[in-house]
């Protein structure tokens, strides 16, 4: 018998190529990674109304999508590490799932990339690139290929990271500074 494909099944085929994606590390794995010292962290989800939303975007010239932030409070004992803050951006196609670790003076203390969808800019994950955000804070300009590496090829991820970041820096200042 001869194996063939059925001519039918050419449109269903071309339309269902496999999908890309790499997962990292979980939530619980990035808390360890960005504040490894960290005795325990504590939920403390944001909910932001239009008027934070818009004060977030002033402050970074970003928009804030989401109206509920991810945000937990590291804590060594009864002391603030910091705020671990899970975001997501566009890449070219798919969200990339990221997290921001942020000291309680608001000082970036690293990133780490959760989930990565694309088929290229994978790059974004590594430490040399990520570790350009480090010590960023809320008057840091972060411009990508200025401030911030451009990666050919990934320049949307770059970018878009580099813009949630600033978000990130805007809702701390505005929000999580005021919350410890």
């Amino acid at each position: 018998m001869k194996n063939t494909f059925p001519l039918f099944m050419l449109p269903i085929a071309a339309i269902t190529s496999p999908a890309y994606g790499i997962q990292y590390m979980n939530v619980e794995q990035a808390q360890h990674a960005l504040f490894p010292q960290a005795q325990s962290f504590a939920e403390n989800f944001i909910e932001l109304n239009d008027d934070m939303r818009d004060r977030i975007e002033e402050m970074s010239d970003v928009r804030q999508r989401w109206k509920k932030q991810e945000v937990w409070k590291a804590m060594d004992g009864n002391t603030l590490l910091g705020w671990f803050i899970v975001d997501k951006v566009i890449g070219k196609h798919e969200f990339i799932t990221y997290a921001t670790a942020i000291s309680p003076q608001g000082d970036v203390i690293g990133i780490e990339i959760m989930d990565y969808r694309e088929t290229y800019g994978g790059e974004v994950s590594q430490k040399t690139w990520r570790d350009q955000f480090v010590g960023s804070t809320i008057e840091s300009q972060l411009k990508l290929n200025r401030d911030i590496q451009n990666i050919s090829g990934a320049t949307l991820s770059c970018r878009n990271i580099t813009n949630g970041v600033k978000r990130l820096l805007a809702l701390h200042q505005l929000v999580l500074k005021h919350a410890q």
